[in-house]
């Protein structure tokens, strides 16, 4: 059956016309300050850089308030459908590579049980890439024992694959084609994903609602987060993610987003579309492709499926990372991934909010550069190119930095502070009126959480910034720097780890401030708030990847545990007493036991 890519609603198209006009209309306001200030004293390339710069710099701020607004208005919960019998066949998939087996196959055991108390018979089928043989052996020990726990023979599978050709889309992709036929839906989840029974039920009986519904994307929400960093990223994650990816959804229609897992796919749609081609050349830009899920929506959208979001489905979770660092090497497997759509712009008979998708994927890390060119020709503008009619006094060191550009700069400073917390403060009350803020532990945590949720997430942008700046360089240079493995668990971090890692940012923030203080004194009041963050970048990812207590970043489900994440821990402090109790065998422990 020939498909055609799904019409869009006139809603829709008036949401994203809203949307893209207020981007550019903050962005043309932005630009508009620059180009005035440098009309007043002659307009020369310094300026002309400088507006361009801040034209997309802003713009890329205004998008994602954008998406905020928009996802503000509340709309009416969506009725449950009821999953019609009989039940199609659908496998739970779980791709691992070198990961703590223990805690791995616990959370298939908690998914296990909750999805028979939902009155599914589900198969799961664990793909491993593992490549090391001793780490193979703890899998198949872990294996064995999830088997003899939940009585799952011949419904839970253990397949290692001894090619890991493709990575994670490549096993998936093997899968499908090998053992597809036997499925009509595939759960996709990741190692540390869990979902609940019944959230696996609701997506089900979606899938058959909707004939062509291709993939349908959960929210995940963050769980078991302990250091500063990762509560008030689980913290971010949980106030702010409903209201963002409704407007993601109200925005992106039936050309949904695909984030790799805590989704369901219909096998036949994704075994027609989802083929992945391996780009000519070597990496960065060439190979296998490494932000796959966004390339699988494309395709899926291409062959004319629907692929939606929809934030009200709970019960689906996953873990995030603990500390910067950790957070930063994921980041730059993302950064490369990303990079490379930009041999998929033009690729044949994508959807335009597809090609759309990968230009936003490709900004999200180029915009870091821009940032970084925005403050040194904005410094150059001002002492390579001083207003005509400015003439220092012989006695003055520094010359003063001309009123309108002060002016302007205060202008654009409470601009961005605008577009990145207005948007905040607008979830704030719009969580206040609806009573969600009381799953946050009241207004008065909530707000406590937001303002240092605020501060924390501008004190270590600059230094976020710098990294993405690193990654950015080096795929430009063609630095590949392939799929490291996975680091979870990572929490607390030395000094001495940080200052190693990040030890170049605080090299490069103290030469750029002592350089600004030498070339125009005035500007260094304008330049602390991006150079004193990078200067303390290892005390701060240091001092970020400590445990905090629960009196801050307070979040529904620690106030209201889900069943499967609750099953889940006390499963791992069962297998952890167990352990306790006698000497493990080698191939009983996990990675991390054996590191």
């Amino acid at each position: 059956m020939t498909r055609t890519i799904p019409a869009l609603d006139l809603g829709t198209r008036l949401v994203r016309l809203g949307a893209i006009s207020g981007a550019l209309l903050m962005a043309a306001i932005a630009a508009a300050l620059v180009a005035e200030a440098g009309l007043s004293d002659g307009f020369g390339l310094w300026d002309a850089l400088r507006t361009a710069l801040i034209f997309v710099t802003t713009g890329w701020l205004a998008w994602g308030a954008m998406l905020a607004f928009v996802g503000l208005p509340r709309a009416p919960q969506p009725a449950v459908p009821e999953l019609q019998a009989p039940q199609p066949r659908t496998v739970v998939l779980v791709p691992i590579c070198n990961e703590d087996p223990i805690s791995t196959f616990a959370r298939i055991q908690a998914m296990d049980a909750s999805a028979d108390e939902a009155g599914l018979r589900l198969d799961v089928a664990v793909l491993s890439d593992t490549q090391d043989a001793a780490a193979a052996a703890r899998e198949e020990a872990a294996f064995a024992v999830l088997l003899a726990e939940t009585g799952g023979a011949g419904r839970i599978f253990y397949r290692r694959r001894r090619d890991n050709r493709g990575r994670k889309a490549g096993n998936i992709e093997s899968f499908i084609r090998e053992s597809g036929g036997a499925y009509d839906f595939a759960v996709i989840l990741d190692a540390d994903s869990l979902m609940e029974g019944a959230t696996i039920r609701t997506l089900i009986a979606r899938m058959q609602q909707d004939p062509g519904l291709g993939l349908l994307q959960t929210l995940p929400r963050i769980v078991s987060a302990h250091s500063l960093f990762g509560r008030a990223v689980q913290f971010a994650a949980a106030f702010h993610g409903p209201v963002f990816t409704r407007g993601l959804a109200r925005m992106q229609g039936g050309t949904g987003p695909f984030w790799g897992h805590n989704a369901i796919v219909r096998v036949r749609a994704f075994a027609e579309s989802c083929a992945l081609p391996e780009l000519s050349g070597p990496p960065p830009f060439g190979g296998h492709i490494l932000s796959h899920d966004y390339v699988e929506a494309a395709l899926l959208a291409r062959a004319g499926w629907k692929v939606q979001v929809d934030g009200t489905i709970g019960g689906s979770f996953e873990e995030g990372p603990e500390n910067l660092l950790s957070f930063a090497k994921r980041d730059r497997r993302w950064c490369q991934g990303n990079l490379q759509h930009v041999r998929l712009l033009w690729a044949p008979g994508l959807a335009g909010w597809s090609r759309f998708v990968f230009l936003q994927g490709i900004l999200a890390y180029v915009v870091s550069l821009l940032w970084a060119a925005f403050l040194l020709v904005s410094v150059a503008a001002t002492v390579l190119a001083p207003p005509p009619d400015y003439f220092p006094e012989p006695h003055m060191l520094f010359p003063v930095f001309p009123s309108d550009r002060t002016k302007e700069i205060t202008a654009l400073a409470l601009g961005i502070i605008g577009l990145l917390i207005l948007p905040k403060l607008a979830i704030l009350a719009e969580a206040a009126r609806s009573g969600r803020v009381q799953s946050f532990g009241g207004t008065g945590a909530a707000l406590a959480s937001l303002a240092t949720e605020i501060l924390l997430s501008s004190l270590l942008a600059p230094v976020m910034m710098m990294f993405q700046l690193r990654a950015v360089l080096q795929v430009l240079s063609g630095r590949d720097g392939g799929w490291p493995a996975h680091a979870r668990g990572e929490g607390l971090l030395r000094l001495g780890e940080a200052l190693r890692a990040s030890g170049w940012i605080a090299a490069t923030g103290a030469v750029g401030l002592g350089l600004v203080y030498q070339l125009s004194s005035d500007l260094v009041v304008w330049m602390l708030p991006v150079c004193l963050p990078m200067i303390v970048a290892p005390a701060l990812i240091a001092w970020t990847s400590r445990p905090l207590t629960h009196a801050l970043f307070r979040v529904p489900d620690e106030i209201a545990p889900a069943p499967v994440v609750a099953r889940y821990h006390a499963l791992m402090r069962r297998k952890a007493a167990a352990l306790a109790d006698r000497q493990p065998a080698p191939a009983e422990l996990g990675a991390d036991a054996t590191a």
